[in-house]
């Protein structure tokens, strides 16, 4: 019986396989022919192999063998990576309210504002207010990017002030016009997530100063001042002035 190809062709299948500890090839074959009785052994230990191993060197049968041997993974083998990317980046607190090109704009005149003037006018009316001074100012760029308070703040609670009245009967005159300041804007309130909704801060004619917190907010605003008709007492001739700070401030 021949163990060894004659005019046939061998095929050597290579093979490489990424599994974790895969085996490595280690073969042994013994074919031959002993007292007339063929015989083969495969992969023999110890003592078999040994024997064998005489019988090739006296001339009888043959060997075949296989090995085959490449290094381990470095690391254990991960079939499944997942990386992450962690991303940042800030953005900074601001807050922004288009207020005109110049210092000019922000300059509220109020002209003369009217009294009873007349000859023919009852004592108890004379120098009184004719109506009220009003002051409509619109913005179409307000808010600000994070949680925030609007503060408004008049310079003096007794409103537009005459510093150079003069003297003057107390119980029928004054030097000061009282106003009020409101102003309305959409917004949401302080760390509330949702839709805007009409938002307003409103100083009395009383008050000094008033405050509201909200959250972020980008919007048009409108600030209206209304100094009511004084129409109890006269006023005191002379220049009123006063100054109403809107403040929008991050928290």
């Amino acid at each position: 019986m021949k163990k060894i190809l004659s005019g046939a062709v061998a095929a050597i299948a290579l093979a490489a396989v990424a599994t974790p500890a895969a085996a490595q090839t280690s073969q042994r074959h013994y074919a031959g022919v002993i007292a007339g009785i063929p015989y083969t052994s495969t992969n023999p230990g110890g003592l078999d192999t040994f024997g064998l191993e005489v019988g090739l060197g006296l001339g009888i049968g043959t060997r075949y063998t296989a090995f085959a041997d490449a290094p381990s993974d470095s690391e254990t083998a991960t079939p499944t990576v997942d990386v992450v990317f962690t991303l940042s980046g800030s953005v900074n607190k601001d807050c922004s309210f288009y207020s005109g090109n110049n210092a000019g704009a922000r300059n509220i005149d109020f002209g003369v504002i009217g009294v009873r003037t007349g000859n023919n006018e009852n004592v108890n009316s004379a120098f009184e207010m004719v109506g009220p001074a009003v002051a409509d100012i619109d913005t179409l760029t307000a808010g600000c990017n994070f949680n925030n308070e609007v503060v408004i703040t008049k310079n003096n609670a007794l409103g537009m002030v005459n510093a150079a009245a003069g003297g003057y009967d107390t119980d029928e005159f004054q030097a000061n016009i009282p106003y009020s300041v409101n102003a309305s804007w959409t917004g949401v309130a302080l760390n509330t997530v949702a839709a805007g909704t009409a938002q307003s801060l409103n100083v009395s004619t009383t008050q000094l100063t008033g405050t509201r917190q909200q959250g972020a907010w980008r919007s048009n605003m409108a600030i209206d001042i209304v100094a009511p008709a004084i129409t109890n007492k006269g006023l005191v001739a002379g220049t009123y002035s006063g100054t109403t700070t809107l403040t929008l401030r991050a928290l």
